[in-house]
């Protein structure tokens, strides 16, 4: 229904606007009223004439000599089209206007000079020139002035090329417009394939961590595995169904955060202190999915141990339309285990994500620091 309403709008603006194109001869150059009638005749014809000619040739030249030749660059085939039809206007209305009026040009311009002769015997000043200068027999014989015979023949080489300028303008400008809309559905199109490719490469390692843990739980027999089965099974469901959106409630990430932490919490010791706080109104606030659990991740990963003391420090604010995510924790060397390379895959990951999602609109500090590793990561709302 909104196409057909589009369409519609289309032809009566282009109605609209040949109405007015037709109608400017009569505004600023009004024709006089005392033209013979088979003179009136032929001028309304030929008028009529004219301006179906501009009119089919606009939209020949439009929709079928710009498209098939000019953009294909089908430059000289397209010029010797164009000057064709130009040739054409030169002389095809006329002509046609004379044989549906079934007159000849002689007889119009005979036509023209008896009513200049009319026109000059009522000026006094005239007519006194005409009786000393000038005979009857030669003045059958007198040209049309130019400033009379031009308003009885309507149309010009200019107003052709103004038809021509408006009409390549108009082409070129749509064919502008639709190169700069296919090219940003393409970057769409490849940005929403390389935001999926980028959470897939955060599902898989996500998942392995978190079934080692739960493993080791059921290894052990301990009675947390089935809440921790049920943890999971939360998990699972956010990533599968939200996940699939651009745009999640910050409030189900935050959710999601926390099963995980719930899930991690399982296997750790006294000797981590551990930390989460949310402070602020998550109400009305979206985040892209999945973009904070890899840091939480990586600080589980090297941050906690069993046997030394460790910490990880977790905070989201929100404040207006800005939400401040932080994580700090202490890093725990493993023998064989990289950290810096390890984590600078992710970070990366994280990153590429943010230039995409957030253009402009997110600061992101990372420090390694004495032992320490922290992540500060700003983000202005975009949605």
């Amino acid at each position: 229904m909104q196409i057909n309403s589009k369409k519609i709008i289309i032809v009566l603006i282009h109605i609209v606007a040949w109405i007015s194109f037709f109608m400017l001869p009569y505004i600023f150059a009004p024709q006089p009223k005392d033209i013979p009638q088979q003179v009136s005749r032929y001028i309304l014809t030929l008028f009529v004439i004219i301006n179906l000619f501009l009119l089919v040739f606009y939209y020949l030249n439009t929709l079928l000599f710009i498209p098939k030749l000019l953009f294909k660059k089908q430059w000289i085939i397209y010029i010797l089209v164009i000057a064709i039809c130009m040739y054409g206007f030169s002389f095809l209305p006329r002509q046609l206007a004379l044989w549906m009026n079934n007159t000849t040009e002689t007889k119009i311009r005979t036509e023209f000079r008896s009513d200049f002769r009319k026109a000059d015997s009522a000026n006094q000043q005239n007519r006194a020139e005409y009786k000393t200068g000038v005979n009857k027999n030669t003045a059958a014989q007198l040209p049309l002035p130019k400033h009379r015979s031009s308003r009885y023949f309507p149309g010009s080489y200019a107003v052709f090329l103004l038809v021509f300028a408006v009409g390549i303008s108009i082409s070129v400008l749509q064919q502008w417009l639709k190169v700069a809309r296919t090219k940003e559905k393409i970057e769409k199109e490849m940005l929403q394939t390389e935001l999926s490719f980028l959470k897939t490469q955060i599902n898989p390692h996500f998942f392995f961590n978190t079934l080692n843990n739960i493993y080791s739980l059921a290894i052990t027999g301990s009675d947390k595995t089935p809440s921790a089965i049920l943890k999971l099974s939360a998990i699972m469901r956010y990533i599968l169904t939200e996940t699939k959106n651009d745009w999640v409630p910050l409030q189900s990430e935050i959710d999601f955060l926390n099963d995980y932490i719930d899930l991690q919490k399982v296997r750790l010791t006294e000797s981590v202190a551990l930390t989460f706080n949310v402070e602020g109104n998550t109400s009305n606030q979206r985040i892209a999915p999945l973009i904070l659990i890899p840091f939480v991740e990586n600080a589980f990963k090297y941050g906690v141990s069993t046997i030394e003391s460790s910490f990880i420090h977790i905070n989201i604010a929100i404040q207006n339309n800005t939400i401040t995510f932080s994580v700090n924790n202490s890093i725990v060397t493993h023998a064989g285990n990289s950290f810096t390379e390890t984590t600078a895959i992710g970070i990366k990951n994280v990153e590429r994500r943010l230039t995409l999602l957030y253009p402009g609109k997110h600061l992101l500090t990372i420090k390694n620091e004495k032992n320490i590793f922290s992540v500060v990561l700003t983000l202005l709302q975009v949605v």
